[in-house]
Parts: structure tokens; sequence; C-alpha cells
């Protein structure tokens, strides 16, 4: 309800974004990119995680959600190592599911060689 008669109040998941329209066909998998910092204190210091989560235009091909984060390193690096992810169909959900799966494994130091080669990909 607005302060003012005459005058609506919009909230932003009520405009389509046109940058959408772009994607010709969804193989393409055209996604604007989030990008957010987290820090993890452990151990007494301090670990930092820049998480980047991707808004497709249209769920990739298998998926039904739209949005996809992943972290920028890995983690439990010793036992398995393991690249925080998380599928949402909001970023709140994609991004929330990334940063519990960091606070939920240690961060164990530098990445393997593999590990890194992984990330890559």
């Amino acid at each position: 309800m607005s302060l003012f008669p005459g005058i609506g109040v919009f909230l932003a998941e009520e405009f389509v974004s046109d940058w959408k329209f772009a994607q010709k066909d969804s193989c393409e998998e055209l996604a604007l990119l989030h990008s957010y910092s987290m820090k993890k204190r452990q151990n007494g210091s301090d670990v930092s995680f820049v998480i980047t989560v991707k808004e497709f235009a249209a769920p990739p091909p298998g998926q039904y959600a739209r949005f996809f984060a992943q972290a920028d390193k890995f983690v439990n690096q010793r036992t398995a190592p393991l690249l925080p992810t998380g599928w949402g169909n909001s970023l709140l959900d994609a991004l929330c599911a990334c940063a519990k799966m960091i606070r939920d494994f240690p961060y164990e130091g530098p990445e393997t060689q593999g590990a890194e080669d992984f990330a890559r990909t």
C-alpha cells in the first residue's frame, strides 16, 4: 500500500529483467553473475571466500532451479576436497546452501593440484 494516493509500490521481483531476452537458445546458458564475499573464522584466523551466484535466464538443461552458487576455494582438502556449491529457486536459496557448506567443512589450507584443476573446469 502506498502512502501517496495514485502512486503504486513496486517490488523488484515484479519487473522482468530485459537481459534475459538476449538468450536465443537455452543451451547458451546465459547468466547474470552476482558476487559475494564471506569470511570464515577458524583456528584464530579468517579465511576469505568469494561466492559467485549465476542467475540463469532459463534453468540449464536437466535442472529445475535458475540459481547456482559456487565458492572460489575448496574445503575439507585433507579428507575429500569439496567445492562449496548450491542450487536454488532464488538467489538467497543458492547463496545460503553454498555458505552452509563453507561453514560445515573445515578449510585446511591450499588446495591440491588436482582440486585446483577441477575448479577450473
